[in-house]
């Protein structure tokens, strides 16, 4: 069994440090451990996500790749008997500790899924604001007006739709529509974006501008995303995670975590080696 190279993370003091310096949407991850009822997914991941950067989560299917990034805005806990032990901090704050409401977690923590997901029956407008509505938050019309094209603009959507928008979001490209919920998901201004496999429902021309966008999004956004595409992880992180597995119910774990380059051209692990060359997985 190859075991994570990453070591505990202690001190636990470096993010609320981050959080008065300004670099507050840091994730630290201190011994996460995730299950389904009494089944160990996740094992003992400790790892820190640097702010206001793109990290990838790669591995073979069934590694916990997009079980470890739901646990990061508490998507996980949704699934019924689903539970983590260990901690989450951003902004000094455990995400897990006691009284966090996991509502505010999610708007702090945005998502993006694996297929586009725009609400079928909503004008494209309407699909932008459909979390600010969720939350209960009140705006006026040229607030909504004013919204919409800002989160529209942040998705590199706006000049393709602006003349639409009251067509329904359905109706859009498959490209089109993950940029529509990427909008959505920039609409309720959340500090940390997280992708899971965005890219995997689409055509290579839409997977560029969505490439381009993240590039674009992680002066302002701290971006964690699961890929299988090597060369996407390649193209748009600064820092790669690998994820393994040993067997068939046995739970997934980090081999090791470093810059892409390194990881790509001299990872320290055999079994990362073997990965990203292609041997298995």
């Amino acid at each position: 069994m190859t075991e994570s190279v990453d070591t505990p993370i202690s001190d636990v003091a470096v993010a609320a440090l981050d959080a008065e310096i300004g670099l507050g949407n840091r994730i630290v991850v201190e011994n996460l451990n995730i299950y389904y009822g009494d089944f160990l997914a996740v094992r003992d991941v400790n790892m820190v996500i640097e702010p206001r950067s793109v990290t990838a989560l790669i591995g073979p299917s069934g590694c916990g790749k997009s079980t470890f990034i739901r646990s990061l805005n508490r998507m996980h806990e949704v699934i019924d008997g689903a539970r983590v032990e260990g901690s989450v901090y951003v902004d000094g704050e455990d995400l897990y500790g006691p009284g966090v409401d996991p509502v505010a977690v999610r708007r702090k923590v945005g998502m993006v899924f694996q297929r586009p997901n725009p609400f079928p029956t909503m004008s494209i407008a309407d699909n932008v604001l459909a979390g600010k509505r969720l939350n209960s938050r009140r705006i006026n019309k040229s607030e909504a007006e004013d919204l919409v094209e800002k989160s529209l603009r942040g998705a590199n959507l706006w000049e393709e739709v602006k003349d639409r928008l009251d067509k329904p979001g359905s109706g859009l490209s498959g490209g089109q529509q993950q940029r529509l919920c990427i909008a959505r998901a920039i609409a309720v201004e959340p500090e940390i974006l997280l992708m899971d496999e965005p890219c995997s429902a689409l055509d290579p021309i839409s997977t560029l501008a969505i490439e381009q966008l993240m590039n674009e999004l992680k002066s302002t956004y701290t971006i964690v995303i699961v890929t299988h595409n090597m060369q996407q992880a390649a193209r748009v992180s600064s820092r790669t995670a690998f994820f393994t597995i040993d067997g068939t119910g046995q739970p997934g774990y980090v081999v090791e975590m470093d810059d892409t380059d390194v990881m790509f051209s001299n990872p320290k692990q055999q079994s990362t080696i073997d990965y990203v060359t292609g041997r298995f997985g």
